[in-house]
């Protein structure tokens, strides 16, 4: 007479190890999918709240922000976030008007060029304290063509302090465009795990000159070549575009760059207004409202708060369509285990015949499972943990570029 069989818990988990090496495929494709399951709601939720994170935190730093009339939503995310959707551009005189008033500090900001995919800012050197920069290594911008990078644009570009970068030019096909400026780094900041990683900070006539409205070349007047010249005469002097600009600025010709035209009049993006106190914040909304105001002020943290209720919006409808998802797979898995069973009904019917009971059967069976989500849930965390350090970059990445 054979007597019933009755694996210990540690006989069953040996069993069942052995059973899943046996079939490994069958159980590495069980464990992916289990893993996917539990990893996506942590991943999703995880990177949700970095982005609510990162999105508060840089508009509640910035009080006020003037631009042009348009998309209050594209002036926000361009002037702090440094996104390619541009707003139309201000004047500077604009900047210098706000100054004037001594009811708040100014900071202007122009946003349209870009070095690799990575956004070129121009700004004054008073953005690094407004914002409470620190500097990794370097200085900030003194001079023509220098440049600050973001921390992680640096360490993604293998750049140090003396290296040098090239501007993006807008348009390939553009024979008659501007050349790519050359510019040094002359300052590396220090990680803030914002959107300044991200940026390419240098002085506002920098940023002109990449925009063409200032140039260096040779002296006209030691110029030999007639084929270069419009008109000569004792008064006057002028070159046609055959005369090569300088795409690079260095101590020799440092001097020759200069600007055309009245420089109150040139382009800003934005500009950051830090009013004094909330009285002046008030007045300075005052001088913005008007049927013939061309300009808008807005708060930053209002227009976040909007976008934050679209992006919780379009989280429900993410949740419900994972819980379903996962629902879907879990019946998909159940369905896999039951398959399997079924396939394996000789094998168990011959572990019974053998004098394994029906309980010590199914405690194999559960062994199995057992292992089998222990190994997801080591997966899933592992994954986690591997995305937890990145997930400031990468929300950076998928919302911000």
């Amino acid at each position: 007479m054979t007597l019933p069989v009755e694996p210990d818990l540690m006989h069953s988990l040996y069993i069942a190890w052995q059973y899943l090496r046996f079939n490994r495929f069958k159980t590495l494709t069980i464990i992916a999918c289990i893993t996917v399951i539990l990893s996506l709601p942590f991943i999703l939720k995880l990177l949700v709240d970095e982005a609510e994170l990162q999105l508060r935190s840089r508009a509640t730093s910035t009080p006020l922000l003037i631009g042009e009339l348009g998309s209050n939503m594209d002036l926000v995310l361009s002037s702090l976030y440094f996104t390619d959707d541009a707003p139309a551009a201000l004047s500077m005189d604009l900047n210098q008007q706000i100054l004037e008033t001594g009811l708040a500090q100014v900071v202007p900001l122009y946003r349209r060029f870009n070095v690799g995919g990575f956004p070129i800012v121009g700004t004054s050197i008073d953005y690094f304290s407004f914002r409470k920069s620190g500097f990794a290594s370097g200085r900030a911008f003194l001079y023509l063509s220098d440049c600050v990078l973001g921390a992680e644009i640096a360490e993604k570009l293998g750049l140090k302090v003396g290296d040098n970068v090239f501007s993006s030019s807008e348009n390939l096909f553009d024979l008659a465009g501007n050349y790519p400026l050359k510019m040094t780094v002359v300052g590396i900041l220090e990680m803030s795990h914002s959107a300044d990683d991200l940026g390419v900070f240098v002085d506002l006539k920098t940023s002109w000159i990449i925009a063409g409205l200032g140039h260096g070349h040779v002296d006209l007047k030691t110029i030999k070549d007639s084929t270069v010249m419009l008109q000569r005469d004792t008064s006057t002097i002028r070159a046609n575009a055959k005369l090569m600009q300088y795409n690079e600025v260095t101590m020799d010709n440092r001097t020759s760059f200069h600007f055309h035209g009245d420089m109150q009049g040139y382009p800003l993006s934005a500009i950051i207004v830090d009013p004094d106190n909330d009285r002046a914040a008030a007045l300075l909304k005052g001088r913005f409202i008007g049927d013939d105001v061309r300009q808008q002020i807005v708060n930053p943290a209002n227009v976040i708060d909007v976008l934050l209720e679209r992006i919780f919006q379009i989280k429900k409808l993410v949740d419900g369509v994972t819980l379903l998802i996962t629902l879907v797979a879990l019946l998909a898995l159940g369905l896999v285990f039951a398959i399997s069973m079924r396939l394996r009904e000789s094998e168990l019917d011959t572990l019974f015949k053998l004098g394994c009971i029906r309980g010590a059967i199914a405690r194999l069976l559960l062994a199995e499972i057992t292992l089998v989500m222990i190994a997801s849930s080591a997966f899933s965390a592992s994954f986690i943990a591997i995305i937890w350090p990145y997930r400031g970059f990468i929300t950076r990445l998928l919302i911000f570029q």
